[in-house]
């Protein structure tokens, strides 16, 4: 009650609405108090919408409603309103609340003691830990050739419908950690129940917070979504939790981000994203990672929703050089029926060769080579060209091959030393040349 009573505001600017552009709302009258981000409500013949401050001139602020603007007309009052505190706390575990804190899942509730800005900065760069331990993952790819640590930040790289929300499901029921934080900045309204109660499930609802905003939400609302949730994480981190932020996606999250920079005047560059899509993805990034003494430490895994597996479109591009690692989900491999469809090949953990032993790092790159080797002959063996006995190594990558492929499937494992002991076991299959 104390921190709502010194949120008030004693007074409140108020100007009018003098025009609209396709769907920006201009209003004079604030220009000397309205600062960008700040929330406006428009009241005018018996209605209210709530909008957010994108642009701030000399005699003008331009506004995006947060919902639809039927309805807003000339000399509409625009007043400013008490920005919504964020302040995360430990009974929001378990909940299903939207950007500004606010419960989706019809039960109240109260916010934390303390406020958090939604756009906070990284710890200091020169006090922050090392990354930690390898985490176990209860899936054996993760647990053996791209393992995740505390501290490190995954990326996903993924098409729809290649099991992006699956996978996200185990790491959210096995992955060890103290909290999880979920994100999904634009997902579809249909899909939050069944992410909740089948991907998630009890077990990994029980641990988890979600943050919502839907599709049809406005973009200011869904690039928030990507902060609050980190906000959420920083606010459990700074207690000393180990953290798991599972954000799907940074595209979306880069979109709503093109769609405000474009409506508040930036011009575009890169496929018509702004100049600033790099700063803010790797603003947002930043955060996760490594905490300082006496902090925790925030893992994440980002989503990328890339196109045709088209890594070099923008965001993901972005992302991968800001990131420890990528996993990229290969839709031909889904298509063959191999879940998790990981290419191995194009995928990649930082946290190796540290996270392994020097055993464990050689048969990591004995299954690597199989790989590669398998894959350069690939188009022999499907077309009927390939002769066992003309080389070695491919002998080997064949005779490997269906064990692998079945390894690479293995979930549940039990722990990171069985999915180790699975591996050897397919790499049994195969007599490498000396």
């Amino acid at each position: 009650m104390t921190r709502a009573l010194q949120d008030l505001r004693l007074t409140s600017g108020v100007g009018r609405v003098v025009g609209a552009t396709g769907g920006i709302i201009h209003v004079t009258g604030l220009g000397a108090q309205a600062r960008l981000g700040d929330r406006i409500t428009l009241i005018g013949a018996g209605q209210r919408w709530q909008a957010e401050v994108i642009r701030v001139a000399h005699d003008l602020v331009y506004l995006m409603p947060d919902g639809t603007a039927d309805g807003i007309a000339l000399g509409t009052i625009a007043r400013l309103s008490n920005s919504p505190p964020f302040a995360p706390d430990a009974t929001w575990i378990g909940r299903v609340i939207d950007p500004d804190g606010h419960p989706l899942d019809g039960r109240p509730l109260l916010p934390g003691p303390r406020p958090r800005p939604l756009r906070a900065a990284p710890p200091p760069p020169q006090s922050r830990r090392a990354m930690g331990a390898r985490l176990h993952t209860d899936v054996a790819i993760f647990d053996t050739l791209l393992p995740i640590v505390q501290g490190q930040r995954m990326g996903l790289f993924a098409g729809s419908g290649v099991g992006k929300s699956t996978l996200l499901g185990d790491f959210a029921r096995h992955v060890e950690a103290d909290v999880i934080v979920v994100g999904l900045v634009g997902e579809r309204g249909r899909e939050l129940r069944d992410f909740v109660e089948e991907v998630l499930g009890p077990d990994g609802m029980a641990r988890s917070v979600v943050v919502l905003a839907t599709s049809d939400r406005a973009p200011q609302t869904r690039r928030r979504c990507a902060w609050s949730a980190t906000a959420v994480a920083e606010h459990f981190r700074d207690e000393g939790k180990q953290v798991l932020l599972l954000l799907d996606s940074v595209t979306r999250f880069a979109e709503a981000h093109r769609e405000v920079a474009a409506a508040a005047g930036e011009p575009t560059a890169l496929r018509g994203y702004p100049a600033t899509t790099s700063a803010e993805i790797a603003a947002l990034c930043e955060r996760a990672g490594p905490g300082t003494a006496g902090m925790g430490d925030i893992t994440a895994v980002y989503t990328v929703l890339v196109a045709g597996s088209d890594m070099e479109e923008p965001v993901a591009d972005m992302v991968r050089g800001v990131l420890d690692g990528h996993v990229v989900l290969d839709r031909d491999i889904a298509e063959r029926g191999r879940f998790p469809a990981v290419d191995v090949l194009r995928s990649v953990s930082r946290s190796l060769p540290g996270a392994a032993t020097a055993a464990e790092n050689a048969l990591i790159a004995q299954a690597r080579t199989l790989v590669g080797h398998y894959d350069r002959a690939e188009m022999m063996i499907q077309a009927g060209l390939y002769v066992k006995g003309n080389d070695a190594d491919t002998d080997a990558a064949v005779a490997s091959h269906d064990a692998l492929e079945r390894f690479f499937t293995y979930r549940k494992t039990g722990s990171t030393e069985a999915s180790f002991t699975l591996l050897k076991q397919a790499l049994a299959t195969a007599k490498l040349t000396k």
